[in-house]
């Protein structure tokens, strides 16, 4: 029972195990090649394709011609795609004869789209999950096959989160690829008009509003943290990374994105709300370090303002 394996990433690399490890006839893995100036912080699915003997391209769009007929010339009956950064067209969908399935990284029908990670901490939820689902031509429009939920803590960051996702991801295919084999997998229609959609998300998208409240502040603090780019601010004209922070409850003592006086020695910083400590930070090209750290060397002074919304 051949099976095509189209997978990037961290989640890519753990569904791509699970189905070694459970003797999968994986007959051929589709990746991409690392893209320049990436910073590559995951396993490597092609790596992981190549040390198991599985034969591996990476086409640069695999809907190409060449693509379609190394997929076809294996004979699918399943494939899976597991975050592959790529749609595929009716024509690679048509090839697998017993089905093509994604693994999305949301309870949809809710967060369809690109980077749901990074959007849910960023709209400060509670629960995420993962969702395999049978693939259409629209994104992550399909019946579902199977949903497992995922807790998020106020201090996960995307990376900690995906670290969850991909050992959920394994836990999941272990229920419904034996199911899916035995045909006897559910399906069930998506609530259309329950759904949302986010795009993808660019390093600009990391700029802080110093007058939104702290709480959302923090929570795109931590949807961008390190290894993704950074939410920024700016100060004296130039560009300051923050790669965590922590609500503080004080009297604001000026408008929002000015430095407020603390006697404990911390980096206050009024927002629309309240304030936000700046815990670690980092100028642009700089090195990471303490709030408190950067500070004293920068000489910041109670008083002095941060951009509210700097330009990228």
């Amino acid at each position: 029972m051949p099976v095509v394996v189209c997978a990037y990433g961290e989640v890519g690399h753990a569904g791509l195990a699970e189905l070694l490890d459970l003797h999968a006839d994986v007959a051929l893995v589709v990746t991409h090649a690392d893209a320049p100036g990436e910073k590559i912080w995951f396993h490597s699915v092609a790596e992981l394709a190549r040390s198991a003997g599985v034969p591996t391209i990476l086409p640069a769009d695999v809907n190409s011609d060449e693509a379609v007929a190394a997929i076809a010339a294996v004979h699918p009956d399943f494939l899976f795609s597991f975050y592959f950064r790529q749609m595929m067209n009716a024509r690679v969908l048509a090839l697998p004869t017993r089905g093509a399935f994604n693994l999305h990284g949301s309870l949809l029908p809710r967060y369809r789209g690109r980077a749901p990670v990074n959007w849910v901490l960023v709209h400060g939820e509670r629960e995420t999950g993962l969702t395999l689902h049978e693939m259409d031509e629209k994104p992550d429009h399909g019946d579902v096959v199977a949903q497992h939920r995922v807790p998020i803590t106020r201090d996960d960051t995307a990376l900690t989160l995906t670290r969850k996702l991909a050992a959920e991801a394994r836990l999941l295919l272990r229920e419904a690829y034996p199911a899916l084999v035995a045909g006897v997998a559910p399906r069930t229609k998506q609530d259309h008009a329950a759904s949302t959609y986010f795009g993808g998300r660019r390093p600009a998208d990391g700029a802080i509003d110093w007058t939104r409240p702290a709480e959302e502040i923090r929570n795109l603090v931590r949807a961008v943290t390190d290894p993704w780019p950074g939410a920024f601010t700016a100060l004296r004209g130039r560009k300051l990374l923050v790669w965590n922070s922590e609500t503080r409850r004080v009297t604001p003592g000026g408008p929002p994105g000015t430095v407020l006086a603390d006697p404990d020695g911390r980096v206050l910083v009024a927002t629309g709300d309240g304030a936000l400590e700046l815990v670690d930070v980092g100028w642009e090209g700089g090195v990471r370090e303490s709030g408190a750290t950067w500070a004293k060397a920068a000489g910041v002074v109670a008083g002095e303002r941060f951009d509210v919304s700097p330009a990228a």
